[in-house]
């Protein structure tokens, strides 16, 4: 079946019919008669007129075509019509004033033509029978949408069915690559727990040295107060620093477990830190201001480590030799002028403890207030400012253990002040708690 384009497909409230006759009153007479029917009828008065108009139009639903007509007759121009693809579905009645020669008749079959009616015209016939070929057009064309529309349909589908099979065909390559990658992990994470072993077996032996030398220097030799002093600072720090790095291991192998949470009085961490700072603070002559802090649920070796780095931190960036003056204080609010997005803690609705360590030192451009959180990541150089750039990781990963957030806001020569936010109750604490049935 042919196929149209849309454009060619008929409208169903314009009929368009072509009547093909060389005498003028035979053209008026059925022009007459069809309009009566709402048809719009277009005329030619030879077989030339009618190609010149098919060859701009050819939307009719039918050509009533006069056989006997001067110059080209009507079998001729009807062997000519349907030799353009865009015509040939028009259907044509013939109309003769021979007799019903069956010679004669089969010719117009044969050139394409559906019926005859025969002169003289009878208007009731005429009307009739251009009905039932207008609505076969119709019907005809129609189907041919049809078609055409389901065609359409199954190219489309075709192609998803297509797209979807190279989908499928990516996921299972990502898959596979997945698998791959988790594959590799697995070996670089053994690696890596390897390398940790040995790495503090290595950085414990020598500790535990210093803290046996130093122990027999205490008990077994007369030294002055001050050196007393000195020598019991070196065996504290090696305590706590053998403490540090078996935290830090099992922190880096990801072994945290809900025992090592524990109500920790934030107050007591603090001390601790700037216990460990004391030589730092002195030769700064920093001031700290610490305000009443709460009790959290928290890894005690780590929140030591978080506040140790955040004082270092302001110690080490003070402006010039100006006095470095750290403060320490909470709040159940954030700055009203600051959007974050507060971690999910669990389902029963637990809030944050906010501490803030604010200090007045040489501050940083704010665009880079992520930045300063990425391991080994430095603003300044080594020879301006020394360190690894490993502390400030360390105390997003020490507050991201514990499900809370830090964050930064800081400007060029203003200072910096640091926000913390710590679960008021540890995650998996919390979630049991609530299952439990009151007493």
């Amino acid at each position: 079946m042919e196929l149209f384009d849309e454009q060619e497909i008929q409208n169903d409230s314009v009929v368009r019919i072509l009547v093909v006759d060389d005498r003028e009153d035979n053209l008026i007479s059925m022009e007459t008669l069809l309009e009566k029917d709402h048809y719009d009828v277009c005329k030619a008065n030879s077989g030339r007129a009618a190609l010149r108009i098919l060859l701009h139009e050819h939307d009719f639903s039918l050509i009533l075509m006069d056989v006997q007509m001067p110059d080209m007759n009507g079998y001729e121009t009807a062997n000519l019509i349907y030799q353009r693809d865009k015509l040939r579905n028009i259907p044509i009645i013939f109309i003769t004033a021979h007799s019903h020669d069956e010679e004669y008749i089969f010719q117009g079959y044969q050139m394409g033509g559906v019926d005859y009616i025969y002169k003289p015209v009878h208007p009731t016939l005429l009307r009739a029978k251009v009905g039932v070929f207008v609505e076969l057009y119709r019907k005809n064309h129609q189907l041919a949408s049809h078609e055409k529309r389901m065609i359409a349909a199954n190219e489309s589908l075709k192609k998803e069915i297509d797209e979807r099979r190279l989908s499928e065909q990516k996921i299972r390559l990502l898959n596979e690559q997945l698998v791959e990658n988790i594959n590799h992990l697995k070996v670089v994470n053994e690696e890596l727990d390897r390398f940790a072993y040995m790495a503090s077996h290595d950085l414990q032996e020598p500790l535990r040295k210093i803290m046996v030398f130093t122990d027999k220097i205490l008990k077994k030799m007369e030294i002055d107060g001050e050196t007393d002093k000195y020598l019991k600072k070196i065996f504290n720090s090696s305590e706590r620093m053998q403490t540090l790095i078996n935290d830090l291991l099992r922190f880096s192998k990801h072994e945290i477990h809900e025992e090592d949470f524990k109500p920790t009085d934030l107050n007591v961490l603090v001390q601790e830190a700037i216990t460990e700072l004391e030589m730092e603070i002195e030769m700064a002559e920093a001031k700290i201001n610490i305000d009443i802090l709460p009790t959290t649920w928290a890894i005690p070796g780590l929140i030591t480590q978080l506040f140790y780095n955040l004082i270092s931190n302001a110690i080490k960036f003070k402006k010039g030799n100006n006095q470095p003056v750290i403060s320490i204080f909470t709040d159940r609010m954030l700055p009203r002028d600051m959007q974050i997005e507060l971690p999910p803690v669990n389902g029963n609705g637990c809030e944050f403890d906010i501490i803030y360590v604010t200090d007045n030192g040489i501050g940083f451009d704010a665009r880079y207030a992520e930045d300063i959180f990425i391991v080994f990541k430095r603003l300044h150089s080594y020879e301006d400012f020394k360190g690894s750039g490993v502390g400030l990781s360390i105390c997003k990963k020490i507050v991201e253990k514990h499900h809370g957030f830090i964050t930064v806001r800081s400007k060029e020569d203003e200072g910096s002040t640091f926000i913390i936010g710590l679960p008021q109750k540890h995650q998996e604490f919390s979630a049991r708690q609530a299952l439990m049935p009151d007493n």
